[in-house]
């Protein structure tokens, strides 16, 4: 009787050529469970992007009592022409931070344009996930929802005594310290108070 004799290939496959299919058959199936798992949580943000008018920019920054040694946040800033405006009529610098990877472009030549480079700078990020905590002057120009949902930040992160302006937009139920009509906009400045001892 003839000995039995095993063949290393199944369907034309070898083993190693098997195992191999095998792991990258196993690399697919993780990579499709990766793709389908939820994101990180991300803020949404939906507020369109609309401009702020000069005249109004230039009455935000004089309500706010923007100087030469201020550091003015823009939150959604946009094309950058709030920091842009405080450090060429003050003297400020400026930090833009904005989602949109275009506005910030946008921003950067702009503030090119008006030779500032020097005194500002603009960063593609989430706001709620940006360290704000260097700013003296904060600038917005978002929804009511939103403002609400970055108050608990604003209080947080900022040092007492730093402005806060809103182009529009209020804060609820915390009164502004000061407000100003410009043509059909409304401006609202809070300050930050100091840390509760508690």
């Amino acid at each position: 009787m003839m000995p039995r004799t095993y063949d290393s290939t199944i369907y034309g496959l070898s083993y190693s050529e098997r195992m191999r299919s095998a792991i990258a058959a196993v690399w697919v199936i993780a990579w499709i469970i990766k793709a389908q798992s939820p994101a990180p949580e991300q803020v949404q943000i939906n507020a369109p992007y609309v401009t702020t008018p000069p005249e109004v920019v230039s009455a935000m920054l004089k309500l706010a009592a923007v100087g030469k040694s201020d550091i003015v946040y823009d939150l959604g800033c946009g094309d950058g022409r709030i920091v842009i405006t405080a450090a060429k009529e003050y003297g400020a610098h400026g930090v833009g931070i904005d989602i949109n990877p275009e506005r910030i472009r946008e921003a950067h030549e702009n503030s090119r344009l008006a030779g500032v480079e020097n005194l500002v700078r603009f960063q593609a990020a989430d706001l709620f996930n940006s360290d704000i905590r260097e700013a003296t002057v904060v600038a917005l120009y978002l929804l009511p929802d939103i403002n609400l949902r970055l108050r608990p930040k604003l209080l947080t992160e900022l040092k007492p005594g730093t402005r806060i302006v809103s182009h529009d937009f209020h804060m609820g139920d915390w009164k502004a310290a000061k407000e100003q009509i410009v043509g059909s906009s409304h401006i609202y400045v809070w300050i930050v108070p100091a840390k509760s001892a508690n």
